[in-house]
């Protein structure tokens, strides 16, 4: 909503700049040169699918007795300005556990800079804006995720638990305001066939 005020404003002053066409600028009793097509927001990046090929386990991907341990870190790599997980953005791993078995997600913030979060989100699509810190499963979310001050900080930890009951794909994503929208997110899968393992690109 606020999009959509502010771009006509932005090009209302652009023209009252003279900023139009070559000695388009407003005239008395001529055209601005404004259009008169109301602004539109630009359509959103096609999200790719999840990654397919082979199924590895990572020295941070773990599974015995019902239970998937992992361990993630939020700025393990300066890449996309450390805002990603593993290493990993725009899709980029797919994690995939068993249905009905147990995840605990040891979550690190090695960011120097910024606080993140984590959660399993039902939301696959559309990233533009943070989803709704609704997790798919109760307790797949970390503490105050849309908090720039409260969430997890630098060099924080804290323990995520919960159970993968309902299979499907989904995403794990950083709820902070902005950091979804520039790739903050991967694949979160719960496998009614048993597999486990992460894929990457």
């Amino acid at each position: 909503m606020k999009i959509r005020h502010f771009v006509p404003a932005v090009a209302a002053i652009f023209v009252a700049c003279g900023g139009g066409e070559s000695g388009g600028g407003a005239t008395s009793g001529g055209s601005s040169g404004a259009s008169s097509t109301p602004a539109t927001t630009p359509p959103a990046a096609a999200v790719p699918a999840p990654p397919g090929g082979e199924m590895t386990m990572p020295d941070w991907f773990e599974l015995g007795g019902n239970t998937v341990h992992l361990d993630m870190t939020a700025g393990l790599t300066p890449d996309n300005n450390h805002w990603n997980f593993n290493g990993f953005t725009k899709g980029g791993a797919a994690i995939t556990v068993p249905q009905g078995d147990s995840v605990v997600i040891q979550f690190t913030n090695d960011d120097p800079n910024m606080a993140h979060s984590l959660g399993i989100s039902s939301e696959t699509s559309n990233f533009a804006t943070p989803p709704a810190p609704n997790p798919v499963f109760p307790g797949a979310i970390s503490k105050n995720p849309g908090s720039m001050v409260d969430g997890t900080m630098p060099g924080d930890t804290e323990t995520i638990r919960f159970r993968a009951d309902k299979p499907g794909t989904y995403s794990m994503v950083c709820y902070v305001p902005g950091h979804s929208a520039v790739g903050m997110w991967i694949y979160f899968i719960v496998s009614s066939e048993g597999d486990a393992g992460v894929q990457t690109r």
